[in-house]
């Protein structure tokens, strides 16, 4: 039986940290990223009455400049270990670390008053407040999509397990496998969350979402398509 080759495609510097991660659970990755994250100027809002800052990224944190400084002061609620690690090596405190993604980690809150400053992507998940909550969010970075190459689309051909980090990516890849006349019965795509998944469609070998929004999650499950 032959062995599928293992893609991923999110930007640096996390894929890197992917790849790195696989390395250390026997699972070798290919790496061909398509997209980058560009920051985006965005404003300070009144902080006053703000009392925590949410963020559903590590790449949030990284383009955020030097308006970071005005936010040592407050709490961050951050969607995972990987932004709460990079939260905490500019300075920030953290309060609160996510395993469920944003929606949950914002209905775990106790039922007190809150006013938080959600740091986001330009493409970011619409969230459902809770009454006892206030959002006040800002644009930090956009991804800037980059096109399939020819020798990647070769790649995915033949049998291949492609990770899938946002619902953005899964939307570009798929739609890039269109333009480049992939057949999608040889892929199997293998996500963060079952939201990921939504834009994609049908028609691909397996589609499958890790137990929790974390690499870890995400190579146990990779590790299990491989057999």
């Amino acid at each position: 039986m032959t062995t599928p080759r293992i893609f991923a495609i999110r930007p640096e510097p996390g894929l890197t940290a992917t790849i790195t991660a696989g390395v250390s659970k026997g699972i070798a990755i290919i790496g061909h990223a398509m997209s980058r994250v560009e920051p985006r100027g965005w404003t300070l809002p009144n902080l006053g009455g703000i009392d925590g800052v949410l963020v559903g990224s590590a790449n949030a944190i990284r383009h955020a400049g030097n308006k970071l400084e005005a936010l040592q002061g407050l709490p961050v609620l951050a969607v995972g270990q990987a932004t709460a690690d990079c939260a905490q090596d500019t300075g920030l405190t953290v309060e609160r670390v996510g395993t469920g993604g944003l929606q949950q980690l914002l209905d775990d809150l106790p039922s007190k008053p809150r006013h938080l400053l959600r740091l986001a992507g330009e493409d970011h998940v619409a969230l459902d407040r809770p009454a006892h909550v206030n959002l006040t969010t800002r644009i930090a970075y956009r991804m800037q999509t980059i096109a399939m190459e020819e020798d990647f689309a070769n790649f995915l051909r033949s049998e291949a397990i492609v990770l899938l980090h946002s619902a953005s990516a899964a939307a570009h890849f798929a739609s890039e496998c269109n333009r480049m006349e992939i057949a999608r019965g040889q892929i199997t795509l293998a996500a963060l969350g079952p939201r990921i998944l939504e834009p994609v469609g049908m028609g691909w070998r397996k589609k499958r979402a890790a137990d929790t929004p974390d690499d870890a999650a995400l190579l146990a499950l990779v590790r299990d398509l491989c057999h």
